[in-house]
Parts: structure tokens; C-alpha cells; sequence
């Protein structure tokens, strides 16, 4: 946990509906790098931990036999729950209300578990070494970010860049300069070191994959608003009774920024650290 911060359940509160539309996706190869990397089969069950709106687990969802998400969120888990049906997995999959700190939470145990963005969220040394206890023997545990150093111009597309300088400055026009995360703040962002987390967890490895992104989205202006409105620091409730305002604000400076109202930008290449369970031979 972050010194001085404290989780509480209004972090992500109203952002659910927003993710869909509004976040970058992963890239296109992940699923079978994966596949490759772990030699998934179709069988053995995936527990993603912090699932969101269920992204990852439904998108690994062929590569289970069973998939279980958890979230604190009800919003999450909801959509969720409707992004499993409209793809035809509802019968192997479950989601579960629940923060990470609760597991096992007699969920099991699993082939693999995975944090996509999430495990800087929790109490990571408690959640990293009680998810180890829910894999079962040569489980993997699996890390999952953008890949935050690679460049990622517009350059050669037909539309202006996402003016995000823009947009940043004005979150903070109404929220303040210091990040806001649910009704406390992170003047110094969130943690790293997760590589020292898992080792102290008993994990071994990793094994680091990029699985390459770079192909050429197209954004629209409502696109770029339900991705800010995805974020944890601009969460909906953040604006209170300013939301309107800011909205209006937001859309007149894409459009400044595009008149014709589409953005173009790059998928992010996403960057995977795979730690096993047990040591090699162990």
C-alpha cells in the first residue's frame, strides 16, 4: 500500500461503463503469446486479480476451461458479467465482488492468476503470497502493462494526435494538481518494484515477454472522454456537480485540437512478466 493512502470503494466508482470505449486495448498477439509461453490448452482455470470489466480474462477466456474474475467494483463485475454473455462464455466464467486482500475466498485452486494493471492497487506483499498459495504446483502468475518506454507518434496518420498534455492540464484545473484517488490523494503516484514484491512472495522467475503493438487506431472525440472518464484520477464523482462543465470544456478542446473530431495514435505494445510458482525442479 502507498504510505499515507488508504483503498476505499469510491476508487474506480463510475468508470466501469466508460473502459469499453475509452481504454487502449492490448495488444492484438497477447492471447497467443501466451498460449506459447505457458502452453495453455483449453484446460486449467485463470483467476485474474483486479479484473476490471473483465478485459484480459475474457479475452484469454479460450485458453481455460474455467475463468474467475474478482473486483471490488460492482460496476466492474457487472460489465463484466455482460461482456462474458455477449461472447458466449458465461457458463465458464465467474465473477467475483471482492477485494484481492479477501482471496483465497474458496475460489480454489488455479493454473494461472493475473494482474493486468491492477496489483499496484492492493496490499501487495499479503495478496502476492496468498494468490502463490492458490496456484497450483508449476502455476504462473502473470504481470501485465503497457509497455510504458516505447514511443508512440501519430506520425503518418491521417488525424491529429490525442492532445493528452491538454487534457491533463485540465483535470487538473478542476481537481487539482495532486493525483486523486478515490476520496484521498497520491502526490507521488503509485508503487513499483513489483519484481522485489514477488521475489519476497517465494516466486521464481520472470520470464519477460513484449508482445508488439503499434498498429493505427482511430479515436474519436467521445472515445478520448470515455477514457478520461475511465481513469481512476478522473473518475466521474471526482467533478461533483462541475462533471458538466468539465465534459463541455473537454469536447471544446479536442475539437480545437480536431476539428473534424477523430484522433489518430498507436496501440501500446504490452509488456509481460511471467513468475512461476515453484523453481525450476522445485
Amino acid at each position: 500500500m502507498v504510505a499515507g493512502w488508504e483503498w476505499d470503494d469510491t476508487l474506480f466508482s463510475g468508470t466501469a461503463a466508460h473502459y469499453a470505449r475509452g481504454r487502449l486495448p492490448y495488444a492484438p498477439g497477447l492471447a497467443d503469446a501466451l498460449a506459447e509461453a505457458l502452453r495453455l490448452d483449453g484446460r486449467g482455470r485463470l483467476i485474474d486479480v483486479g479484473c476490471g470489466p473483465g478485459t484480459v480474462a475474457l479475452g484469454l477466456a479460450h485458453l481455460f476451461g474455467e475463468i474467475v474474475g474478482v473486483d471490488p467494483d460492482s460496476g466492474m463485475i457487472a460489465e463484466a458479467g455482460r461482456g462474458a454473455a455477449e461472447r458466449g462464455v458465461a457458463g465458464k466464467s465467474r465473477w467475483v465482488r471482492a477485494r484481492a486482500e479477501t482471496l483465497p475466498a474458496g475460489l480454489g485452486t488455479f493454473t494461472v492468476a493475473s494482474f493486468a494493471q491492477s496489483f499496484h492497487w492492493m496490499d501487495r506483499d499479503l495478496v502476492a503470497a496468498t494468490v502463490r498459495g492458490m496456484l497450483r504446483p508449476g502455476g504462473a502468475l502473470l504481470h501485465i502493462a503497457d509497455l510504458k518506454t516505447e514511443p508512440r507518434t501519430a506520425d503518418g496518420l491521417p488525424h491529429p494526435p490525442v492532445p493528452y498534455a491538454a487534457v491533463d492540464e485540465l483535470v487538473k484545473r478542476y481537481l487539482g494538481p495532486v493525483r486523486r484517488a478515490g476520496r484521498g490523494v497520491l502526490p507521488h503516484g503509485t508503487p513499483g518494484g513489483e519484481a522485489e514484491v514477488f521475489v519476497r512472495a517465494g516466486f521464481a522467475g520472470p520470464r519477460r515477454l513484449v508482445v508488439p503493438g503499434g498498429q493505427a487506431l482511430e479515436r474519436t472525440c467521445d472515445d478520448v472522454v470515455d477514457g478520461v472518464f475511465s481513469m481512476s484520477f478522473s473518475a466521474p464523482h471526482l467533478f461533483g456537480e462541475g462533471r458538466a462543465d468539465f465534459e463541455a470544456d473537454l469536447r471544446r478542446s479536442l475539437r480545437e485540437a480536431s476539428p473534424s473530431g477523430r484522433f489518430s495514435e498507436r496501440g501500446p505494445s504490452t509488456e509481460v512478466f511471467v513468475w512461476w510458482r515453484d523453481s525450476p525442479g522445485g
